[in-house]
């Protein structure tokens, strides 16, 4: 049985008066209610499982100067808050700023507080006012007392716990639970693991902007999206979100997404909420690339996953080698791009549609039209979803670009889209009557050795190459600009899921990349383009690309 009850007594330095007694079976614990200090030196990692994120931060937090700063990844973004400057309050920001004309140079940004809007320091340790001692628990190996607050209204429930070690009153996890009865699920899950806690003074010098670096205007978002740039840690300490309700009102203005009802309402801005965390914690971590919201924001994994149609059959399915001993490697530009000169078409929403194959094997083959004639064409993508179906592709659910070059063959070639049909994002009928062939091809090629030297020299010499890679990864689903390099792609046919369009290649502040064409449509990525790294053949560029010779 637990009682609760308060009394006072003498407590140690840092300990408020409240008290909880915890009665178990035979045993009687006083457990004074924690509090951290006025000063405090804490190191954590803050995981969001819904986001995928595993975050590294170091606090330092001086509540009897009004000054507080928390360091992410080892340093690589130190964020400042000093609410004892100016007015209001100031934010700082020093993070590493890669654009056109630098790589990686560290910045230091400034955002002044307002009468809305003061900047106020930053702990990363909850409050623990109302919390109630629930029990004992064995937290990352450490004996802790468990403490739970629960908050909400008939819609959402939150439930916040806090574990304290038994040994010496230091935090060890914190974490949150959220639940929506609207949904009937929960919505929400955080939680920062700590350690190495000091409640200590701190050198007062440590929240002091390094002194070689001049502080300008945040650049980009909106003013609440500023805030959380500015100072992350408030959402998940302080429950601040209104940076959320502001980004989902603009993204809905924007793109104008159609819900059947509240619940799905409600969801789909769960949804964005964790994909905007997951966007603004790797864009913290110092990449060669950098993420932005886009059309896709509101979307879950798996609705993102409908898009990659890729589907790899093991085995030689016909074609051509590559030889690529008849090329030069000294031949060819050091540079390329491909859309400089007409052989690329505009880049389409393919939607949420496995069709992705049907633009790799048009984009092919507009390329190759484009170098033998000298003028574009836009080829139909609805003809090989409608059509193709007797040589084993299947629609929006995935297909191959070899089974399409054999569909073409043996139907006397494709037509464009304006004689066949709009693209519909969607299986159709078979237009028979509208096809009116405008290319065939004699055969394709394979360039299957994972050999970015091979793909360069085709690229080069036969134009635009459709090439399979790996897209699983949230990373690419908001990618923005910037060189994409993604450790944990995969770079064997097994791994490949989606088909793109490899336009051109080049080198950007030192890293070699592959110039890609996507079909999510120009609010995803540069355009609808992204630089792909030719580092490790990262996501397979070169694993499984082919071109065609027409007729």
């Amino acid at each position: 049985m637990i009682i609760f009850t308060k009394m006072a007594f003498g407590l140690p330095v840092g300990l408020c008066l409240a008290v909880a007694i915890i009665v178990h079976v035979g045993e009687v614990l006083s457990v004074p209610t924690p509090s951290w200090g006025d000063s405090y030196h804490v190191m954590g990692t803050l995981q969001l499982p819904y986001a995928e994120i595993v975050e590294p931060f170091e606090a330092y937090y001086d509540a009897k100067n009004n000054k507080s700063k928390v360091s992410y990844y080892g340093g690589m973004v130190d964020t400042y808050q000093r609410a004892d400057m100016d007015k209001n309050g100031v934010s700082f920001k020093v993070a590493p700023m890669t654009n056109y004309k630098v790589t990686n140079v560290q910045t230091c940004f400034r955002v002044n507080g307002t009468a809305n809007a003061t900047v106020t320091i930053q702990g990363v340790l909850p409050d623990m006012k109302g919390f109630k001692l629930v029990g004992k628990e064995t937290i990352n190996n450490e004996k802790c007392n468990k403490w739970i607050l629960k908050s909400g209204d008939n819609t959402k429930m939150n439930v916040y716990m806090m574990w304290v070690s038994q040994n010496n009153a230091t935090p060890v996890r914190y974490e949150m639970h959220g639940y929506d009865s609207l949904l009937g699920s929960h919505y929400d899950r955080y939680y920062i693991d700590y350690r190495n806690f000091q409640s200590t003074d701190i050198v007062n010098t440590t929240f002091d902007v390094p002194k070689n670096l001049t502080c300008s205007g945040f650049p980009g978002p909106g003013l609440k999206e500023s805030q959380i740039l500015m100072n992350p840690m408030q959402e998940y300490i302080n429950m601040f979100d209104q940076h959320i309700n502001e980004m989902f009102e603009g993204f809905k203005l924007k793109h104008k997404p159609k819900y059947n009802s509240d619940k799905e309402h409600t969801q789909r801005k769960h949804t964005f909420r964790q994909n905007v965390r997951f966007i603004h914690s790797k864009n913290r971590a110092g990449l060669t690339f950098r993420l932005a919201v886009n059309h896709l924001a509101d979307r879950s994994d798996e609705e993102i996953k409908l898009m990659r149609g890729l589907k790899i059959t093991p085995g030689n399915h016909g074609g051509l080698p590559f030889d690529k001993s008849k090329y030069s490697l000294q031949a060819i530009p050091e540079h390329l791009d491909w859309t400089l000169y007409g052989a690329v078409t505009p880049v389409k929403d393919q939607g949420v549609c496995g069709s992705c194959w049907s633009f790799g094997t048009t984009g092919t083959i507009e390329g190759a039209f484009f170098l033998k004639h000298g003028y574009q064409v836009r080829l139909s993508q609805q003809q090989l979803i409608d059509c193709s179906w007797g040589e084993g592709n299947n629609g929006c659910d995935g297909g191959e670009d070899f089974r399409s070059y054999h569909f073409i063959q043996k139907n006397g070639g494709l037509t464009t889209e304006d004689q066949y049909g709009q693209y519909l994002a969607q299986d159709g009928y078979c237009q028979k009557n509208n096809i009116k062939p405008v290319v065939n091809i004699q055969d394709y090629v394979n360039i299957t050795s994972g050999d970015k030297q091979a793909l360069m020299l085709a690229i080069a010499n036969k134009g635009p190459i459709s090439v399979g890679i790996d897209a699983s990864h949230k990373s690419l689903s908001f990618y923005a600009n910037g060189v994409y390099y993604e450790p944990a792609c995969g770079n064997t046919v097994d791994d490949l899921d989606h088909a793109v369009l490899a336009v051109g290649y080049g080198v950007m502040n030192g890293e070699a990349y592959w110039l890609i064409k996507n079909s999510w449509s120009t609010y995803w990525g540069n355009d609808g383009y992204v630089l792909m790294s030719q580092r490790n053949n990262n996501c397979g560029v070169a694993t499984s690309a082919t071109y065609v010779i027409l007729l």
